[in-house]
């Protein structure tokens, strides 16, 4: 059978052709989605900011007013963290901080950590996590009120030593079913307390 050099030829540049056609697209489409997914993950970051720290509170940009603080065990991190920074009339009213709970039942979660600047919780929100749906997934606050139970907390109340779940000997309700998860996030949010003691006065400088 004789071999048509030059069909073989065109079809290996067709070939070719589509490839680069269809990597292009791809790559197109990825670079697309990866854009969308960042601007919806700025707006969630937003709106859970101001969740957080209300705007009636403060009057500066709180998005735009931000620090970059070094890794640290406390916040479970281990690379530079971002903390937004709430102000009224140039006076501190609070800071919000992304750490890390490690040791969550399906890996770490992400949260954020908005401090008052008298040492109090604000408030907690878990922004990411791979928890179980229906169980784990109780920490968000779409999902149940228990992350709300840290609200006005601080290393007094409950007194240091009562810084675990009820099912550890702590002062704070696990969630039905998931007692790994909450010990996770009450670990981290006592941490995260214990960094703003320490730092307190160079994180509004």
């Amino acid at each position: 059978m004789q071999i048509n050099i030059k069909q073989i030829m065109i079809s290996g540049f067709l070939l070719w052709l589509f490839s680069v056609i269809g990597t292009s697209l791809v790559a197109f489409t990825q670079q697309g989605t990866l854009e969308r997914i960042a601007a919806n993950e700025k707006r969630v970051l937003l709106r859970t900011l101001y969740e957080l720290i209300p705007s009636s509170r403060i009057d500066n940009d709180i998005a735009l007013d931000i620090l970059e603080v070094k890794p640290s065990p406390l916040l479970g991190t281990i690379q530079d963290s971002v903390v937004y920074r709430a102000r009224k009339n140039h006076t501190p009213v609070a800071v919000v901080f992304n750490c890390i709970a490690s040791g969550g039942y399906s890996g770490d979660i992400n949260l954020l950590v908005a401090v008052n600047q008298d040492g109090t919780l604000a408030g907690v929100r878990a922004v990411k996590h791979n928890e179980t749906p229906g169980l784990g997934d109780a920490i968000e606050v779409r999902k149940s009120a228990w992350i709300l139970g840290f609200d006005g907390r601080s290393l007094i109340d409950p007194p240091i030593n009562d810084w675990k779940v009820k099912r550890d000997g702590g002062a704070f309700d696990q969630i039905t079913g998931a007692t790994i998860t909450p010990r996770a996030i009450v670990r981290a949010v006592k941490s995260t307390l214990e960094y703003y003691q320490t730092n307190q006065e160079s994180l509004f400088l």
